[in-house]
């Protein structure tokens, strides 16, 4: 009798969230009290693997706090186009379920490709991806890299990109990339990949943690820290003047807007933060505004400009090339349509020569992240040239394969799959609202409401008026 090929038997979701606003954690600009938080999903499915356990695919995509809520909702909406589908065909072609979901007719209108249902997708596309790597016993970066050059094209949606990147462009940027692919995974595999540090920089930090933070990156071997500002500027000159005698004249010092300027606002302030030579200012207006950005980095050069955690999609990302509104391309791998759409930001970067700093600013994006970076270096760009991957060092101790950092660098992932599987009790901890964490943080403000309501009584008697 022929076994059932196995299926994806439910998809799983999870409002999971960690107080990260009570140590001002994440702080900046215009997110002044983040509670890092992850809309999570699980797919199970029914297939078994030695010594018996069963094979599932992870994935999530990243909030800060109210409103993960709706993102797990969006996630529920796409549970009957996922369950029942075939693990086998699903991991031979991720991008098939890409592609159903993106074109769904329905599903469209929400987007079309942008917003709540496309971050999403991107998370149980994601999820694919895990599994994926499961099933083949590597990671995903490695899975990536030593993936067919055609079958990666095949992965691609190439729909109003061909203005500026062709599959047969495409498949010729592959090829080329795969030359000395091997040396370079041994390099990768021995030194890793280089990161940055945001960790010194939340906009809530006093200057004495920044300044002691900063030196501490210097010591572990980072060449690079980055720094919040745009909420003023008295501040920001006052904080990075700290942060430049903190590491000295040398050493690169990003800075973050997170959105916060108008165009000329942008420009007349980064002209003033210029005197400690920032080395890009990230994030200086919205994050739609091409044009913008183009006449933001004609008006602050020589410092750069880098842009795209808050992109939406791949379109945006190709005009924001072809434009030349960025010297640096920001890539986020819970923000677009998953690995499928990142396959083709990374191209397009490839086409036009632009480095890629992906953004890793939040619960699990360093796990994820560092994949898309280590198959671009092995593979595809061959080059670790300017290009630093963003590290944060909060929450990694949730994740079953969290990232490793050594004297600056990435390690280079060994476990199967994504880095994306959470630990279950943490799930169990902080999941909201009914997480141990966050019933017994109710409890204590239940406690401490009743407490004080006591003492105004006691007061009030006190002065012989009713409470």
């Amino acid at each position: 009798m022929t076994p059932t090929a196995a299926r994806i038997t439910a998809v799983d979701t999870y409002d999971v969230r960690f107080p990260t606003s009570r140590e001002l954690d994440g702080s900046d600009a215009m997110n002044p009290d983040p509670d890092y938080s992850a809309a999570y999903v699980v797919l199970r499915t029914d297939e078994v693997t030695p010594p018996g356990g069963e094979l599932h695919g992870h994935g999530f995509t990243f909030t800060i706090g109210r409103g993960n809520e709706v993102q797990v909702a969006a996630l529920d909406a796409l549970r009957p186009h996922v369950v029942g589908r075939s693990v086998e065909e699903l991991c031979a072609d991720p991008g098939s379920l890409s592609r159903d979901l993106v074109g769904d007719s329905q599903l469209r209108w929400l987007g079309p490709e942008k917003g709540v249902m496309h971050m999403a997708i991107g998370a149980v596309v994601n999820a694919v991806w895990d599994l994926a790597a499961k099933r083949a016993d590597k990671p995903v970066w490695q899975l990536l890299a030593e993936a067919d050059p055609a079958w990666l094209v095949s992965q691609v949606d190439f729909r109003y990109l061909t203005d500026a990147l062709t599959p047969e462009e495409a498949l010729d940027l592959l090829v080329r990339g795969r030359r000395g692919a091997a040396a370079r995974t041994a390099r990768l595999r021995t030194t890793g990949y280089p990161a940055y540090t945001t960790s010194p920089g939340w906009l809530g930090y006093s200057d004495e943690k920044l300044t002691r933070l900063a030196k501490e990156a210097v010591q572990g071997g980072f060449t690079q820290i980055k720094l919040k500002v745009g909420a003023d500027l008295a501040d920001d000159i006052r904080r990075m003047r700290a942060a430049r005698e903190a590491v000295g004249p040398d050493f690169r010092i990003a800075i973050d807007a997170n959105q916060r300027w108008n165009v000329d606002e942008a420009i007349a302030w980064t002209r003033e933060l210029a005197r400690f030579e920032p080395y890009w200012i990230e994030e200086p207006t919205s994050p739609d505004d091409i044009l913008g950005h183009a006449a933001v980095r004609k008006g602050v050069a020589p410092v750069k400009v880098a842009t795209g955690e808050h992109v939406q999609n791949r379109v945006v990302f190709k005009q924001l090339l072809q434009a030349g509104a960025i010297d640096v391309l920001q890539l986020d791998a819970a923000r677009v349509g998953g690995v499928n759409e990142n396959l083709a930001i990374l191209l397009l970067a490839a086409k036009f020569g632009i480095p890629v700093c992906p953004h890793a600013g939040g619960v699990g994006l360093c796990e994820l992240v560092q994949h898309l970076s280590m198959f671009d270096y092995v593979a595809l760009s061959g080059t670790t040239e300017d290009r630093v991957i963003e590290y944060v060092d909060h929450l990694h101790e949730h994740f079953l394969a969290p990232v490793g950092i050594h004297r600056g660098h990435y390690e280079a992932p060994a476990a199967a799959g994504f880095s994306a599987e959470m630990r279950p009790e943490s799930i169990g901890l902080f999941r909201y609202p009914e997480g141990a964490f966050w019933a017994a943080d109710r409890a204590a403000d239940r406690a401490a409401g009743q407490a004080a309501h006591h003492a105004a009584v006691q007061h009030a008697a006190q002065q012989g008026a009713p409470a």
